[in-house]
């Protein structure tokens, strides 16, 4: 008898006891592309629409633990990677990774939570910049935190594309600038790719007027993710996902949960 066999995500992030973003969004997003999602926490928040309460980071060597657990029985065909407070939890991440030889990583350098509240400590950057963004295919930075990695002022198209490419300079195949803090009409994100050459793509898209955009981030990366498991290119992946987000956050707009920024529809092709 020939197995049926699943497409196999991982998340590697924190828990968001809310549920829009971590952890949470992330395996909602993966049974949405029907992935079978599993998942490593690195710290358990205590979260809403409002804001970050708390936050208890899980020591390096657990997360080493959950890693070494699914890997070393399940496998995956792609791994996403959220929130990583400190810089051992970020070695003991890439450690594990390079030990597996995982090969399609997405890494969602989260620094900032919706409400404004820390997610990544000041000493952790360099360990990202130095250990994890090299191993990556594709890293996914909000304006903000690209502000943040490449010590430098984005206000332009030009800034961004500048921005992108000093990125692709710490090593990963692919540099997706996301465009949603920009004022304005648009939120255009900005893929470069460094295979067989460079090459820069505009993903245009639309703003939507809601206040329900929590775990946005964590969603399209989780999205990308899912895609490269099932086999699609970089390009492709990127382009999917951006149009399940958008189509995410517009189904989700005029829904009302917390008294903060909500989440966006995760299953909005499923039930409504």
């Amino acid at each position: 008898m020939q197995h049926k066999r699943y497409y196999r995500t991982l998340t590697i992030a924190g828990s968001d006891s809310g549920g829009g973003a971590g952890i949470q969004a992330d395996l909602k997003t993966f049974s949405a592309f029907g992935c079978f999602g599993m998942s490593v926490i690195t710290a358990l928040t205590a979260q809403n629409t409002v804001a970050v309460t708390g936050i208890y980071p899980v020591s390096p060597e657990f997360v080493a633990r959950q890693i070494d657990a699914v890997l070393d029985d399940i496998g995956v065909d792609a791994v996403k990677i959220g929130m990583l407070e400190t810089p051992d939890i970020i070695t003991s991440v890439a450690g594990r990774l390079k030990a597996h030889a995982v090969e399609r990583i997405v890494l969602d350098p989260v620094m900032v939570a919706k409400s404004g509240d820390k997610l990544l400590r000041d000493e952790a950057i360099f360990a990202l910049k130095s250990e994890l963004i090299p191993l990556a295919s594709i890293i996914t930075p909000n304006i903000p935190e690209a502000n943040v990695l490449c010590e430098t002022s984005i206000n332009s198209h030009d800034d961004v594309e500048r921005a992108a490419r000093l990125l692709g300079d710490l090593g990963p195949r692919a540099v997706l600038i996301k465009g949603g803090h920009f004022s304005g009409a648009r939120s255009d994100d900005c893929l470069l790719i460094r295979e067989n050459g460079e090459t820069i793509h505009w993903l245009k898209s639309q703003r939507f007027a809601t206040p329900n955009t929590h775990g946005t981030g964590c969603t399209l990366s989780s999205a990308i993710a899912a895609c490269l498991a099932k086999g699609y290119s970089l390009a492709e992946a990127v382009t999917t996902a951006k149009d399940y987000i958008s189509r995410a956050i517009n189904a989700g707009a005029d829904y009302k949960i917390g008294q903060g920024h909500g989440p966006v529809f995760h299953f909005y092709q499923w039930w409504t």
